[in-house]
């Protein structure tokens, strides 16, 4: 299987979660993958959570319900360990889907709301770190392309 080559940075889709071109940061420092969530509450077993992020407009939904959920312990880059929510979801790159586990982090401080890590990206995707956008152009190629 050829693998397909993305950039550094992308936008891409989560259909299960209303999101439709994210930005999002790949990042191979990092194992596991995280998505900014707003708003978290557990309730009767099930998690409500809401994906918003200022300065990202693409980056909005309405409460989202999850029954099926986990915790997972994420060690950070200066060492420190949190325990976090662990979702399980579907992403889009290159118009294909793919599953993928999201650990569920305030990302207020940082600059992509979504970090796509080396979990996810082993054995189906190499980084090219001089490029950008591979599947969102790609997408968009293909849309422009079936318009006649």
């Amino acid at each position: 299987m050829t693998k397909k080559i993305l950039g550094r940075i992308d936008k891409i889709d989560f259909p299960e979660l209303k999101l439709k071109n994210v930005d999002v940061k790949i990042d191979t420092g990092a194992y596991t993958s995280a998505i900014h969530c707003s708003k978290i509450r557990e309730e009767n077993n099930k998690l409500y959570c809401i994906f918003e992020k200022k300065n990202h407009p693409n980056f909005k939904s309405g409460e989202i319900v999850f029954e099926n959920y986990s915790y997972t312990d994420v060690k950070s880059s200066n060492g420190h360990k949190e325990n976090r929510y662990k979702i399980k979801t579907t992403v889009v790159f290159f118009g294909k889907c793919y599953k993928i586990n999201l650990t569920l982090s305030t990302r207020d401080d940082m600059k992509f709301p979504v970090l796509i890590g080396r979990q996810f990206l082993k054995q189906k995707f190499l980084v090219d770190v001089d490029s950008e956008n591979q599947s969102f152009k790609q997408t968009i190629n293909e849309h422009s392309n079936s318009i006649a």
